[in-house]
């Protein structure tokens, strides 16, 4: 049994699947999360639980959130029972979810003030990923404390990787989720257009899928246009969110500026479906 004691906190769409694999891995696993419901499922295969983020430091060695947003994150900190209330040293914290650089930078400033280690370690990948520990995770911070917690990181991800200093997992990360936008809006249109001149998006796909374009993530959200699945693997406005901080750290380039106007403009409508819902606003 791994003896290293991990705090987690946030048991969303991919914070379920991705705390169960320490579970699964023999890790002590302790877990927070504000909608108590969502924590029975990881204490049936035998975590425990915490009833506030800063009793959860004082339990465990290193925590790892896996949350929303910038807001979200600075609550679990700094809020009344947040983690910095605890007054701790020697604690790592972890933050895998997808939020700016500069939040992470104003954490690990923090943490360093209190004696603690700070990584931003964001993931690629969705839920299926997440269920098969084959994400890709990509770090920011001390390469040293990286380390330390790298096998930890490496049973949820088939590729964890230190990136740069504190933020530049961040960074990357929204990158990445720029060329996502692209890449979805790209499909999107491409069915749209196949359809206005009498193509059926089954017979498009069928022909991108064996093509050279072929990849992973056209075959899955394919599938989804194909049957009108829009159920959130990674939500509409949660990459709309992302690209909103891709501008905040500079990205005016032609096509991630017309990404994100147009997944805000289908946020109103789309915003809880899955991404490639960005498809019924443009078939509008």
């Amino acid at each position: 049994m791994n003896t290293i004691k991990i705090g987690w906190i946030g048991l969303g769409t991919m914070g379920i699947p991705m705390s169960q694999q320490l579970v699964k891995a023999g890790y002590p696993v302790t877990v927070y999360n504000r909608s108590k419901e969502k924590e029975a499922s990881l204490k049936e295969q035998g975590a425990d639980t915490s009833p506030t983020p800063g009793t959860l430091l004082q339990q465990t060695d290193v925590v790892i959130i896996m949350v929303t947003d910038d807001k979200a994150i600075r609550e679990i900190f700094t809020g009344e029972d947040g983690l910095l209330k605890a007054n701790l040293t020697g604690k790592v914290i972890i933050n895998m979810s997808t939020v700016s650089p500069a939040i992470s930078k104003e954490m690990a400033a923090l943490c360093t003030q209190q004696g603690n280690h700070y990584l931003d370690a964001p993931v690629s990948g969705s839920v299926k990923q997440a269920e098969t520990a084959q994400l890709v995770i990509m770090a920011g911070g001390d390469e040293n404390v990286f380390e330390q917690v790298k096998p930890v990181l490496e049973k949820m991800g088939k590729m964890a990787v230190h990136i740069g200093e504190t933020g530049a997992g961040n960074a990357a990360k929204l990158a990445i989720n720029t060329l996502l936008s692209i890449h979805t809006q790209g499909l999107a249109e491409a069915v749209v257009l196949a359809k206005q001149n009498g193509i059926e998006a089954e017979t498009l796909l069928n022909l991108l899928n064996n093509s050279a374009l072929a990849n992973p993530f056209m075959k899955i959200k394919g599938d989804a246009i194909i049957n009108n699945n829009y159920s959130p693997a990674f939500s509409l406005k949660n990459i709309t969110k992302d690209l909103r901080l891709a501008k905040d750290i500079g990205l005016s380039s032609p096509l991630g500026e017309a990404a994100l106007q147009t997944f805000a403009d289908a946020e109103a409508g789309f915003g809880n479906e899955d991404l490639v819902a960005v498809i019924k606003h443009l078939d509008k």
